[in-house]
């Protein structure tokens, strides 16, 4: 009786520890959405003038609503990137006294090398492709063609292009830890490179607007970060099987 109230008692404990990271997460993104929602507006101007460049086009809105309700959505992002440390602080504390001295150094450089191949992927679409996206469709401009952007679409496009970006970003490292852990073989991966290919076309895809130019745009550097990923992994493999 005393070890199925143990349980009991573990599981309560675990779940209160889970409302508490709960609760904290929520009151950051509670307290912090205040004053973001009073600076989104200066940043979003600052968004569109990251990704309009040197082009002398100017963006329209459609309905009274429309920019305040982007601005809105602008707020909650920023809001949430800018309590992603603390949210996920708060997370590796929950999650880490289940776990071993290896895997927390492992994890530990696992999140380090994410974070910073999903801020890559972000600042590479926002200072190359979504600029160069924007430079295309400006292109087709002439006497009887002229532009008419829409600030609701172009800041979704960007918005939903560096979310893809950033997660795309993520291949070498998931390719190397599936080899680092055992799952999948470094040969294997060598193997089935042509089926990998296909998937990351599909992938792109569906992450992307329907042309043809986002998505080579987010297929050449996929491809060209999982290559890099079998590339570090085989290093990695060398020089433990020479130590």
């Amino acid at each position: 009786m005393s070890i199925e109230q143990d349980k009991d008692e573990d599981i309560i404990s675990h779940i209160e520890a889970f409302r508490q990271m709960l609760l904290k997460c929520i009151l950051c993104l509670g307290i912090f959405i205040i004053p973001i929602l009073f600076v989104s507006p200066k940043c979003l101007d600052l968004f569109i003038k990251l990704i309009i460049r040197e082009n002398t086009v100017a963006l329209n809105y459609f309905l009274p609503v429309e920019v305040f309700l982007i601005q809105i959505k602008f707020a909650f992002l920023l809001d949430v990137v800018v309590c992603f440390p603390y949210i996920a602080h708060q997370v590796w504390k929950f999650f880490a006294p289940a776990l071993y001295e290896n895997e927390k150094k492992f994890i530990k450089s696992i999140v380090f090398m994410s974070a910073i191949l999903f801020v890559a992927g972000a600042i590479f679409c926002l200072s190359v492709i979504l600029p160069l996206i924007i430079n295309f469709g400006m292109s087709f401009d002439s006497q009887h063609i002229k532009p008419v952007l829409g600030i609701s679409n172009v800041v979704n496009l960007s918005l939903w292009l560096t979310l893809a970006f950033a997660l795309m970003f993520q291949l070498p490292l998931v390719t190397y830890s599936l080899i680092k852990s055992g799952i999948v073989e470094y040969c294997v991966f060598v193997n089935i490179r042509p089926y990998v290919i296909v998937v990351i076309l599909i992938i792109s895809g569906i992450l992307t607007p329907p042309d043809i130019l986002s998505q080579i745009l987010l297929f050449l550097p996929t491809y060209l970060l999982f290559e890099a990923g079998l590339l570090f992994s085989k290093f990695k493999i060398k020089k433990e099987k020479d130590e």
